[in-house]
């Protein structure tokens, strides 16, 4: 992949006629046809990447914050429920239907391991 830097430098280089476009596509590893590709996507849109919106990375959440806290509180108040107790807790709840995954992953993130889980459970017991 390109980066995006670079094509705008190329751009800008070819644009303020700084370097011949031999000079720029030797310089930058472009091809020619790459080069004439991300020349006319600029003069297009003003942009050097067609897809910006794919540069992110991850998945998007399900849950947000307040959520993630509400299941964390159900989890310190319940530590022997099971991840179908906790899906009917929020969706009466917080109004929101996940799939017991969804819950694993965001316990897993929140840093929720069956070691803390257990030691919660022995600290209610008491």
């Amino acid at each position: 992949r390109i980066s995006h830097d670079i094509k705008l430098a190329a751009i800008r280089l070819h644009e303020r006629e700084l370097l011949s476009l031999p000079d720029i596509l030797d310089c930058c590893g472009f091809s020619e046809r790459t080069w004439f590709r991300i020349l006319t996507l600029w003069r297009e849109t003003d942009v050097v990447n067609p897809h910006p919106h794919r540069v992110l990375r991850g998945c998007v959440r399900a849950l947000d914050r307040e959520d993630i806290d509400c299941l964390l509180c159900f989890v310190r108040q319940n530590p022997d429920y099971f991840l179908d107790k906790f899906i009917h807790l929020l969706k009466t709840n917080q109004f929101i239907s996940v799939h017991f995954s969804m819950i694993f992953c965001e316990l897993k993130h929140a840093g929720v391991s069956y070691k803390k889980l257990k030691r919660i459970a022995s600290e209610c017991n008491e």
